[in-house]
């Protein structure tokens, strides 16, 4: 029995003795990131609250794109041709989009069903972006841990966790781009910066060039944006020639990360081997000239050899440059990334500023997104440039990239999260560091008495407040990081800037009723911010969707709804080919209005001020409508000249009264809001004295309303306030029309 035992405790010593050896700092440090992934997780989790669903609108076609991928193999999508978009043209998938998130969704979950884990597509693609986020703060980690240790990186990715713009596009349900986005961003970094490591061995350059160029490749085919680090590492190399620091490894790393980058993207078809030709990627061959230039003078050793390298080389840039352009091999930058570029040339297009978030970020936006990071962000800035190794050169570079191109578009705001969590982790610490030394150290004793620098006390306390101005910063509401986190999806708030305490189910119903009651073959017309919602949710074919790339397509629908009943009739009757030769079948809206608790007699006496719109729909968007339809050459040529100032007061900024000879009061889109918001009121409070402005034969003869129309259909009043002792509420309305030609 003895020696059973004996043998027993020889067992697990052995074990022990194998078992890896992890010190207590290490251990901590593991202990600390999966709390920085837990808190990721959890925070981005907390729209569940309102169900699963995606959110906002261009998910729902990545979510498509996926689905056709899972059930059609992984490259049938090349000649796909979706013809339940952009009626009667229908939309090149193949060509058109980038493959890189739903391919990578899709084999995750093929590899997830093979391990018997019972979750649908869809419920899948509403989990991904918060995996991804996850993902994303673990190689933060250690893309800050290689620029100043354990500490900046454990720093670095707690910061990006609670970054409100980055939480905003990997929350619940946010299934797009940015999520593999700034995972494959992170990842180049880490990877390029690694190839240049002269410690390392070139074995190693070798390979972290070939996954840093492997890593590009992926981010050109997932994401527009790929642009941004194409160009930083780009200006991160020429500055390195500019300083006299470019090297060896520089040139294989370079060489490699660009070489298979842009071979990958080229293979992607919506780039192809146009991609080269822009003024955007073109540079890339000409800082490789000069790499390659700059090589070849260090191994000359007579001045004249030198100058007449220069005079070659530049002859080359230059001359290439200029033979491909006017060989018409050098294409142009899309305008959205000049406007992006150089904003101060920016012009005003209205189907590009229509997009909330396509317009320029303000400063007190940037300081409303981080709050006190950005004072620990310069700080993180003269830290850097006290040294100026490779590392912290790129970290300057980064950090003015990333702020320079969030201020010139308020979506890009997520490209400069990154730097704003690595050069604030930075700064933090640099700031404390002689603090943490001082408190550490012994006091010196001389005659009896203990001297020190500083009191303890007061390293004591300036850590406590950088601690407490750090809580603030994510505690309060102030940066918005909880109020990015803790909201619905855009479907389950109705489309409605609000917070409810319940889901909101009126997009649902409606698209749900589209997808069971409207014909199989329906086209169903709004406008363009439903269309992937009509597609995907209501399962039938949309005129225009969130991939606005036909702007004569988007002008033509805000024609339709700028027109009086009898003229829209005739621009519907346009949208057809040979192919298709039906024009759209039904029209559809989407309006809110103050509901009252009650009906005061002043309120019987103004009934369209009592029920007045809310700009949350259509009744926001109208003036776009005006405006991309006025804006636009081809559609005026053919249905003839309109004007925003018939329609809208910009001084006043509210329409021109129909007293006044104001057209809105006549357009379609008023007509079909105001007839769907006379209904609902009629038969929410039959007493109301509300008017039917579309009481006409013209507009009854021609459009009728299908959804709602019976109490069950009835939609829901939400609590936006209370005046004057009366409690207003919020209903929106879906209203879908069918069109009798």
């Amino acid at each position: 029995m003895s020696s059973k035992k004996e043998r027993i405790i020889e067992a697990f010593k052995k074990l022990n003795a194998i078992r890896p050896k992890v010190s207590f700092e290490t251990a901590l440090t593991i202990a600390a990131l999966i709390l920085i992934a837990f808190i990721a997780f959890t925070v981005r989790m907390l729209p569940l609250r309102w169900g699963a669903e995606l959110s906002e609108f261009d998910p729902y076609f990545q979510y498509r794109f996926t689905e056709y991928i899972v059930k059609n193999g992984p490259i049938a999508w090349v000649n796909w041709r979706d013809y339940q978009r952009w009626y009667p043209w229908g939309y090149d998938v193949g060509k058109r989009a980038f493959p890189g998130l739903p391919m990578t969704a899709a084999f995750s979950y093929i590899i997830v069903s093979a391990l018997s884990i019972p979750i649908s597509l869809k419920d899948f693609c509403v989990f991904f972006p918060v995996i991804a986020a996850v993902l994303t703060c673990i190689v933060m980690y250690f893309l800050g841990k290689d620029f100043g240790g354990k500490t900046v990186g454990l720093l670095s990715a707690f910061f990006l966790a609670l970054s409100p713009t980055y939480i905003t596009r990997t929350s619940f349900g946010f299934f797009d781009d940015e999520t593999v986005g700034l995972l494959g961003i992170l990842l180049l970094f880490l990877f390029f910066l690694r190839s240049l490591d002269e410690t390392k061995s070139v074995k190693s350059t070798i390979g972290y060039g070939i996954l840093s160029g492997l890593v590009l490749g992926y981010v050109c085919a997932s994401w527009g944006a790929a642009l941004y680090p194409t160009g930083l590492i780009l200006a991160f190399t020429f500055v390195l020639l500019i300083l006299r620091k470019a090297t060896q490894r520089l040139l294989l790393s370079y060489s490699l990360t660009y070489g298979l980058g842009l071979f990958i993207a080229t293979q992607v078809p919506k780039l192809g081997l146009k991609y080269l030709q822009t003024w955007s990627i073109l540079p890339v061959a000409g800082v490789f000239v000069l790499l390659c230039l700059n090589e070849a003078l260090r191994r000359v050793t007579t001045t004249k050899w030198k100058i007449i390298y220069v005079i070659i080389f530049l002859g080359l840039i230059i001359g290439g440059f200029a033979a491909l352009y006017q060989l018409g091999y050098v294409r142009g930058i899309a305008r959205k990334f000049t406007s992006v570029l150089i904003p101060l040339e920016r012009k005003t297009v209205p189907l590009i500023e229509s997009v909330q978030e396509h317009r320029v970020t303000a400063w007190g936006a940037i300081y409303y997104e981080y709050g006190i990071l950005l004072f620990f962000l310069l700080a993180g800035l003269f830290f850097a440039a006290g040294n100026l190794n490779y590392r912290n050169i790129f970290l300057i570079v980064f950090g003015i990239a990333g702020l320079y191109f969030s201020c010139s578009m308020v979506r890009l705001l997520v490209l400069s999260a990154p730097a704003v969590a690595l050069l604030a982790a930075i700064g933090v610490v640099g700031l404390l560091k002689p603090f943490l030394t001082i408190y550490k150290e012994k006091a010196r004793v001389i005659k009896g008495k203990a001297f020190g620098l500083v009191g303890k006390e007061f390293s004591g306390v300036t850590v406590l407040i950088c601690f407490l101005l750090l809580m603030a910063n994510f505690a309060y509401p102030f940066p918005r990081v909880f109020s990015h986190a803790y909201s619905p999806s855009t479907i389950l708030a109705g489309s409605m800037p609000l917070r409810p305490g319940k889901p909101v189910m009126e997009w649902i119903d409606a698209l749900q009723w589209m997808r069971e009651n409207l014909p199989p073959d329906a086209v169903v017309c709004s406008w363009w911010d439903y269309g992937y919602w009509i597609t995907v949710y209501g399962n039938r074919t949309s005129v225009a969707d969130n991939a606005t790339g036909n702007s004569t397509q988007i002008a033509l629908i805000g024609r339709i709804f700028s027109e009086n009943e009898t003229n829209a009739l005739k621009v519907l009757e346009t949208i057809k080919n040979k192919d298709f030769p039906n024009p759209p079948g039904y029209l559809l809206v989407f309006c809110t209005f103050y509901y009252p608790s009650e009906e005061t007699p002043e309120m019987k006496q103004n009934p369209e001020q009592a029920y007045r719109f809310i700009g949350w729909g259509d009744a926001g968007k109208w003036i776009w409508m005006v405006r991309i339809a006025a804006s636009n050459p081809k559609v005026q040529e053919k249905f003839g000249e309109i004007h925003v100032d018939d329609y809208y007061n910009e001084t006043a900024n509210a329409p021109i009264p129909a007293e006044e000879g104001g057209k809105y009061y006549q357009s379609m889109i008023y007509k079909l809001m105001a007839h769907a918001r006379y209904h609902v009121v009629k038969t929410l409070r039959p007493g109301s004295n509300i008017t039917d402005p579309a009481d006409t034969e013209e507009f009854k003869q021609h459009y009728t309303l299908i959804y709602p129309i019976t109490q069950a259909q009835m939609p829901s009043t939400y609590y936006v306030g209370r005046s004057q002792n009366i409690d207003y509420y919020a209903i929106p309305v879906i209203a879908i029309y069918k069109i009798n030609y």
